[in-house]
């Protein structure tokens, strides 16, 4: 005979929700589930963190790429490996009397300006933008044998056109106030000479690399391109030229080009000349010496320069004129390049039709 199986109707009560037991009060649970909901907790948590941490790695590394592909990322390049050719530079060939002075600098303060590079086009390294005096003076402390074989540089990113490249290594200099006007107009002249460039002529190419200077600056950039093209071959010390001195011998020789040869005959040979030499030599002939005579001492050719200066007392102000030969120098407090050209065109052709 068969035993029959029983079945007891129990009602067992359903599995409570961890969590739901530790938000109600009154509720206790043993210690391994307590350790067990810990270390869930701790495991999650830690989870977070490195999901955080992950998420941030991420976003720091697409920064990096995109500061460093916009050239704002400093890296450490081979000093060999840093090349010029590219540009005909901002500085003119010549001793710079104060590179030492910043080879001092960067020796015991370090280089707080990186120069500026994009690589080559063969992959052989990068091309100098900016930061022609700072590579020379980590080229003299690499020279001396105190290792400074790399240079901080900012690698900016291929494609931008050479006469971009210009205004890069233009601005730089012009905004610190570290060129000379015979450096701006040297860099002025190289520009139109570069096939690279959209501007061929020197009026083009100044207005162009020098497009935030204002008028008058760039017409003193003019004068001394006038400088360089007539006499720059006779100069030992051009960038050592002040602003009005050049601008006067500029107009002096537009005014009388003979001046040209004399400049040339005064300077040939004089190899042990100082920069007062020179500039003594050019205010003569640019008529900022007064009662000077025409040519150097020693080679004087018996002909003096006169002048006349006079003051006038008019509506408009004090007025100090002076007059020599091929020359009518008028100075007044007034700024004539804000005037309308036609109207001041006027003006001085009446004024040049009254003196006869």
């Amino acid at each position: 005979m068969s035993r029959k199986k029983r079945i007891f109707d129990i009602d067992m009560p359903e599995e409570a929700d961890p969590a739901l037991q530790v938000s109600q009060p009154g509720l206790r649970r043993g210690p391994m589930a307590s350790a067990i909901a810990e270390n869930a907790e701790a495991v999650q948590a830690r989870r977070d963190a490195e999901t955080a941490i992950r998420a941030e790695n991420d976003s720091l590394a697409h920064e990096y790429v995109r500061l460093r592909d916009a050239g704002l990322v400093v890296a450490e390049i081979p000093l060999d490996d840093v090349h010029t050719h590219l540009l005909v530079r901002d500085r003119m060939p010549g001793q710079d009397y104060e590179l030492p002075e910043l080879v001092t600098s960067i020796r015991e303060l370090g280089l707080s300006n990186p120069i500026r590079v994009e690589p080559r086009a063969d992959g052989d390294g990068y091309e100098l933008i900016q930061g022609f005096r700072r590579l020379s003076a980590y080229r003299v402390l690499h020279a001396d044998g105190d290792g400074w074989s790399t240079i901080p540089a900012l690698v900016l990113p291929r494609g931008e056109g050479v006469a971009g490249l210009y205004r890069r290594m233009v601005d730089e200099n012009v905004i610190r106030k570290d060129l000379s006007f015979a450096e701006m107009a040297y860099v002025a002249q190289n520009y139109a000479a570069d096939p690279a460039t959209p501007e061929q002529d020197l009026r083009g190419a100044i207005a162009t690399l020098f497009q935030s200077a204002p008028y008058s600056k760039r017409s003193y950039i003019k004068s001394f391109a006038t400088l360089l093209d007539r006499i720059g071959g006779a100069l030992a010390y051009p960038t050592e030229i002040p602003r009005k001195l050049g601008v006067d011998l500029a107009r002096a020789i537009d005014d009388n080009p003979g001046i040209v040869d004399r400049v040339r005959d005064d300077l040939r040979d004089w190899d042990n000349r100082s920069v007062q030499d020179e500039l003594t030599v050019l205010r003569r002939y640019a008529g900022d010496l007064p009662d000077a005579p025409a040519t150097a001492p020693s080679k004087s050719r018996g002909k003096t320069k006169t002048r006349t200066t006079f003051n006038l007392a008019t509506s408009r102000g004090h007025v100090k004129c002076t007059a020599a030969e091929g020359r009518l120098e008028i100075k007044l407090d007034r700024d004539f390049s804000t005037m309308d050209r036609a109207r001041l065109e006027r003006a001085i052709a009446a004024l040049v039709d009254g003196l006869e």
